[in-house]
C-alpha cells in the first residue's frame, strides 16, 4: 500500500471504472483534479497485488474506499489512523466501510451516527410515472427562497443545522449548484418551496441525486413518485444513468423511487463524525 501519484492516475481511472455507480465521487474528484495526486489536501491510498492496482481509498474531508476487500479496508483504516487526519464521514460500499469502521472505531473520532444499511439504487431508462410538470431548474433569483428548505433537510437529516457559525461553505454549495442548473424545486405561488432536490455528484456517465426534501404539509399525499420521475427526466439529460442511495429504513422513500424505475445495484453505509 501507498499513497497514488500522478502517474497513477490512468490505473485509477480505470479501477474507477470497474463500476461508475458506486465510484461515481471518486470519477468526481478526479474530473476536478485531473490527478490520482490531488493538490489542495487530499490524497488517494492505492493496493497493490503484484504491481496492479487493485483497491483505493480517497482520504479528505470524506474518506471513501473503492473495491476493497474486507483485509484491503482493514488495512486502509490502519493507514488512515496513521496519517492523524480528521474527517467529516467515511460512505461507499458496505462491505468496505464495514471493515473500515471496525479499525477507524478504536481511533481518536467518535461517531454520531451510523448508517449500516442504504440500498444504491440507479436507472437508466425514462420514469415509469408521469413526471411532475411544475418540478424545474432553480435560478439565482430563488435562492433565498431554496436555502432554508435545504437547510431544513439537512437537519431532519442529520440533527443539526448547516447555517451554525454562519455556514459559509454549505451557502456557497447550495449557490453552485443553483448556478450549475443541478438543482430542482417546485415553488408554490406564494414562494414557498413544495420540494427540492439536487444532482448532487455529476460525470459523464452517472449522476447521484441528494437533498431530496418535502414541504412537511404536502407529505403524504401521493406526490413523491412524480415529483422524483421528473428529476430523473432532467437528470438523465446531463448522463446516461442517474443514481441515489438511501436509508433502509425509510420505506416510503423505497416505495416511490421504485415506483418511478429505480432498481437495486448495490449496497452502500455511512459513518457520520
Amino acid at each position: 500500500m501507498r499513497v497514488l501519484s500522478g502517474e497513477d492516475t490512468a490505473d485509477l481511472s480505470g479501477l474507477v471504472d470497474r463500476d461508475p455507480v458506486a465510484h461515481i465521487f471518486v470519477r468526481a474528484q478526479l474530473d476536478v483534479h485531473g490527478s490520482a495526486a490531488p493538490e489542495g489536501g487530499p490524497l488517494v491510498l492505492g493496493y497493490f497485488d503484484d504491481g496492479q492496482l487493485t483497491s483505493a481509498c480517497w482520504v479528505g474531508a470524506n474518506i471513501v474506499p473503492l473495491n476493497c476487500t474486507a483485509l484491503q479496508a482493514k488495512r486502509f483504516g490502519e493507514a488512515v489512523l496513521r496519517l492523524g487526519r480528521s474527517f467529516s464521514s467515511l460512505f461507499g460500499p458496505a462491505s468496505a466501510v464495514r471493515g473500515m469502521w471496525e479499525v477507524l472505531r478504536f481511533g481518536p473520532q467518535t461517531a454520531f451516527d451510523i448508517r449500516a444499511s442504504q440500498p444504491l439504487l440507479a436507472t437508466g431508462c425514462p420514469p415509469a410515472v408521469p413526471p411532475a410538470a411544475t418540478v424545474r431548474p432553480s435560478v439565482p433569483e430563488e435562492y433565498d427562497a431554496v436555502l432554508p428548505a435545504c437547510a431544513a433537510m439537512f437537519q431532519e437529516e442529520l440533527g443539526y443545522s448547516p447555517l451554525g457559525g454562519g455556514g459559509g461553505a454549505y451557502r456557497q454549495r447550495v449557490r453552485s449548484l443553483i448556478d450549475q442548473g443541478h438543482s430542482f424545486v417546485d415553488i408554490a405561488p406564494d414562494g414557498a418551496v413544495i420540494f427540492k432536490s439536487e444532482l448532487g455528484t455529476v460525470t459523464r456517465h452517472v449522476t447521484q441525486i441528494q437533498g431530496v426534501w418535502m414541504s412537511p404539509e404536502f407529505r403524504g399525499r401521493g406526490l413523491a413518485a412524480g415529483y422524483m420521475a421528473a428529476v430523473v427526466r432532467h437528470a438523465l439529460m446531463i448522463a446516461p444513468v442517474t443514481s441515489l442511495y438511501v436509508n433502509d429504513f425509510n420505506a416510503p422513500a423505497l416505495a416511490a423511487y421504485q415506483r418511478v424505475g429505480f432498481e437495486k445495484v448495490g449496497d452502500f453505509a455511512t459513518v457520520l463524525f
